[in-house]
């Protein structure tokens, strides 16, 4: 639990965000309220349209709200510059994409590199960071390999390492087993909850139930609204985030 004086990693006010004018304006947010500590596992749960990704593109300051105020650690996004916030993009949050988003003319290992050359890292500090960080997935044999030479599931963990090359205190990951078989599925969810247990914000929007059992709260979106706001018992969230793991160990070296 945070102390009195630990603002939390991101409270919303009353966000609102519009598509459209006139007669085609449509409010995909609708004054949504929102405080996330530091240090929980959120899933964000909901029928399509209601606003999930919207949200997640907001938190992720890939998006702008129209209305309310967010404040991440404590401070008034909307009083940052473009500049303020793409360094707290780069510096801060990483992206877990259902697409899996790699550049195919990439090898793996500039794939992961991609978010320091942003922080302007020199290419020899970037290339061994990506290598670290691969490593920690099984994918050090896969440095040089290209993407299309990858399995989903490989594809997917690579995409996470270079959420992660920048050691970011928060993980925007949308959908990130959408398009993973169900042994796929659960080592990248068992990475995620490692990530959890290491003091990591991991916020998460997924279609799947079953993947609510390694978040610590459950958020369900209707209408651009909550809807419901449930957190897990704490025997469930320890089951749910550990056990996988050490069946994982051995999955992780063939999710391929």
């Amino acid at each position: 639990m945070p102390s009195a004086k630990t603002p939390p990693v991101i409270n919303l006010r009353g966000l609102v965000k519009r598509y459209g004018q006139g007669d085609a304006e449509h409010t995909v947010l609708d004054g949504l309220n929102l405080t996330i500590d530091k240090g929980e596992f959120i899933a964000i749960m909901g029928p399509s349209g209601c606003g999930k990704t919207t949200l997640l593109n907001i938190l992720g300051l890939l998006d702008d709200s129209d209305e309310g105020a967010y404040k991440l650690n404590g401070k008034n996004v909307e009083e940052l510059s473009s500049a303020k916030q793409a360094k707290i993009r780069s510096r801060d949050i990483g992206f877990v994409f259902q697409s899996f988003n790699l550049i195919p003319r990439l090898s793996v290992i500039e794939n992961v590199a991609l978010p320091l050359t942003y922080q302007g890292t020199h290419k020899t500090k970037r290339l061994e960071a990506a290598s670290k960080v691969l490593k920690t997935f099984h994918l050090g044999e896969r440095e040089y390999y290209m993407p299309y030479q990858l399995s989903g599931g490989q594809t997917q963990r690579v995409a996470i390492a270079r959420a992660l090359v920048n050691n970011p205190s928060i993980v925007l990951a949308d959908e990130p087993t959408g398009n993973l078989d169900s042994r796929s599925s659960h080592v990248i969810m068992s990475e995620l909850a490692e990530l959890h247990e290491q003091g990591n914000t991991i916020i998460m929007v997924t279609h799947n139930p079953d993947l609510t059992s390694y978040a610590s709260r459950v958020i369900h979106m209707l209408d651009g609204k909550i809807d419901r706001d449930t957190k897990a018992p704490r025997v469930k969230k320890q089951t749910a985030a550990k056990r996988p793991l050490s069946g994982s160990r051995k999955a992780k070296k063939d999710s391929k």
